[in-house]
Order: C-alpha cells, then sequence, then structure tokens
C-alpha cells in the first residue's frame, strides 16, 4: 500500500466502508447528488435499502425506483439503518438535521465530484500524495493547513466531524484575507445573479473602481443584468461568456448553477443534463491590460483553466483572489501548484464555510 500524506488519518474511503456494512443502508435526499451517489453504490455493489426527505417533501412519489419516505417511516421498517446524506446544503437548519441525524445513526456525507472527473477515494489519495503533501506545504498559515487537512480527511471519509470542526463563516475570509476598499477593480467570474457583488459593495459602502463579471447561463445572466439595471450600476461589464484559457466556444451543461459544466466541444456530455454550446473568455483577454484588484473564481470546475486564462492579469497587478476548491477532486492540489508556477510568492490560506458536503471550501490568495 503507498503511504498515505502524513495529515491523512482516515485510512478507509466511505465506499469501502459502505461495501463492508452489515446495517441496511438508506440515502437521504434526491436529486443530482443522489444520483451520483446511487452510480457509485451500483458500480461498487453497495446495496441500498430506501430512501427519504425531509417531512415537508415527502408526497408519496418515488425517486430512482425508490418510494421516498419519512425518516421515521424508515426508523420503523429498518431498525438501525447506516445513513447516507446525498444532497448538499448551507441553510443553518438543514445543517441542524444533519447533525441531529448525526447523532442517531452512523452517517455519511460521500464526496462526488461536482464536476465531472475523479472520485476522492483510497487510491485517489495514494495516487496523488505527492502532490498533496506539495499543496499543504504551500499553505500560509495554521489554520489554512488545519482545514486542507479536514477537508482531505472528510472528502475520503464522509465523516460530518471533519466539517463540523473547521468551519468558519465568510466574514472571516473577508476580515482575514480580502480585505475590499472602494476602489477595487473587481473581476466576478461565475457572477451568477450578482450575489458576490452585492456581497462586496456591503464591505465596501457601495463604492469600486470598475466591475468586470462573466456569467455562462444565459438566464442566470438575465438576472444578473436585471439586478445592476435595478441598483444603477455603473462602470461595470457583464459578459455572457464561460470563463477559460482563452476565447472560444464550449459545450455548457447543467442545470443553471451548481452542477454545470464546461466541456470541450468535441467531447461527449454524459447523463441527461441541458447542453448548449456557449462563448467563452479569458480574463487576459477581456482586461487587455485593464487592472484586477480582487478576483473571484466560481465556475463549476473550470478554475484551473480560468486561472490559466488570467495568468498575465496576476502576475501583472497580483490580485487577491478567492478561489473554488471544491468542483474536482484535483482542486485540491492543481490549484495550489498552477498558483505558485505563476507567482512564486503566493500566499495561500483555505477556509471552509457552512455547507455539506466540502462546498463553498475556498482558497484565498494573497502576494508579498
Amino acid at each position: 500500500m503507498n503511504q498515505l500524506p502524513h495529515f491523512v488519518v482516515e485510512t478507509q474511503s466511505v465506499w469501502d466502508v459502505l461495501q463492508q456494512e452489515t446495517r441496511p443502508i438508506a440515502l437521504y435526499g434526491m436529486g443530482d447528488g443522489a444520483e451520483k451517489i446511487l452510480r457509485v453504490c451500483k458500480q461498487r455493489n453497495i446495496p441500498i435499502a430506501g430512501i427519504f426527505a425531509s417531512d415537508e417533501f415527502v408526497r408519496g412519489h418515488s425517486f430512482a425506483g425508490y418510494p421516498v419516505k419519512r425518516r421515521c417511516e424508515l426508523e420503523q421498517e429498518l431498525g438501525d439503518f447506516v445513513a447516507v446524506i446525498a444532497f448538499a446544503s448551507s441553510r443553518p437548519e438543514v445543517l441542524a438535521l444533519f447533525d441531529d441525524l448525526d447523532r442517531t445513526h452512523t452517517t455519511y456525507a460521500p464526496d462526488v465530484p461536482v464536476a465531472e472527473g475523479a472520485l476522492f477515494d483510497l487510491d485517489f489519495v495514494q495516487a496523488h500524495r505527492a502532490e498533496l503533501e506539495q499543496a499543504y506545504g504551500l499553505l500560509a498559515d495554521d489554520r489554512s493547513r488545519d482545514v486542507f487537512a479536514a477537508t482531505v480527511n472528510f472528502k475520503l471519509s464522509g465523516k460530518l466531524q471533519w466539517l463540523r470542526d473547521y468551519t468558519d463563516s465568510r466574514a472571516e475570509a473577508f476580515a482575514r484575507y480580502l480585505k475590499p476598499h472602494g476602489q477595487e477593480h473587481f473581476v466576478d467570474l461565475g457572477a451568477y445573479n450578482g450575489d458576490t457583488i452585492r456581497e462586496l459593495l456591503q464591505y465596501t459602502n457601495g463604492t469600486y473602481a470598475s466591475i468586470t463579471a462573466l456569467e455562462p447561463d444565459k438566464k442566470t445572466f438575465k438576472k444578473l443584468k436585471k439586478y445592476v439595471e435595478q441598483v444603477g450600476l455603473a462602470r461595470i461589464r457583464l459578459v455572457n461568456a464561460g470563463a477559460w484559457d482563452q476565447p472560444g466556444e464550449m459545450l455548457f451543461a447543467g442545470k443553471a448553477g451548481r452542477n454545470s459544466v464546461l466541456t470541450p466541444v468535441m467531447h461527449t456530455v454524459s447523463h441527461d443534463r441541458r447542453v448548449v454550446t456557449i462563448p467563452v473568455e479569458s480574463v487576459d483577454h477581456v482586461l487587455d491590460g485593464a487592472p484586477c484588484t480582487l478576483l473571484k473564481l466560481d465556475v463549476e470546475g473550470a478554475e484551473r483553466m480560468a486561472l490559466e486564462g488570467a495568468r498575465h492579469t496576476i502576475q501583472t497587478y497580483r490580485p487577491r483572489i478567492a478561489l473554488s476548491a471544491y468542483h474536482r477532486s484535483e482542486d485540491l492540489y492543481e490549484l495550489p501548484l498552477l498558483l505558485h508556477d505563476m507567482c512564486p510568492d503566493v500566499r495561500i490560506g483555505m477556509l471552509h464555510h457552512p455547507y455539506v458536503p466540502a462546498w463553498e471550501t475556498n482558497f484565498y490568495i494573497t502576494f508579498g
């Protein structure tokens, strides 16, 4: 067996544990996450005894061939079952439900990539031990190293305690790393409906130097444009395109937000996703030498390519960066190593914000 990184204490993946489980296994939740988990369970011969949902979502319907039941109904039918959380949430009331489930049942939240890609299991951790160690060594402070280690242990084991014990508010990221001011040249990749722009303006009392925002989904882009018009923001450029390493066209597959993914046009896209061809842009091309002081990347798995497309801008202006680290299994090591290659004096922080599974786990980049 290959040696694990020194900060990994979980020695079995959640999938191996579930394979060995003798108690009934029940999925909590429906939707894209549940479909992904069911596919992995089928591949690994992990039997699922039932599916349950929160009481308000149980309407006598079925999902993936299973009748959707209330938790209390499955408890009566199955007795002591193992619960597998199969959807994501940041809502405090839902996170409280997860914690309650974890107190009464053996509970796991398996990590399945938001974008397509390698599963984060024991084989993956062993195969990429050296890169994970290198990424860990690049982190700038103790909290970031603790969060990185907890994230790897969570992704491997699916145990909620790893997230529960290493979660910080988004306000902590702004206070510790981003520190926005009223003269920001803000570039927002994956602008969604303007939520991050709103957040930024709360910290700067509505002042800024310029804003450039890219959003690929047409319906979401309309919401972004409507928000900008309603608020009356000036010095803002909206681009209905995805972020990539160069201008062009890509397949965009997804559901107007989470679980969306950019794919080269020559590739095929699996499953029942809505697929359209969209324009993509690079930061360097869009800005054409204009300044950037604050850069956000939340681009549903295209972070590495989007960083490549901002290489000149990053090397020239050294903006503070908020960078999603959770869409692909490889992001945990590829993104820090790429940033270090661009700028050897980069300082990389990492925080996890309230979310189960390990979504909203971000790198925060400063320089000098």
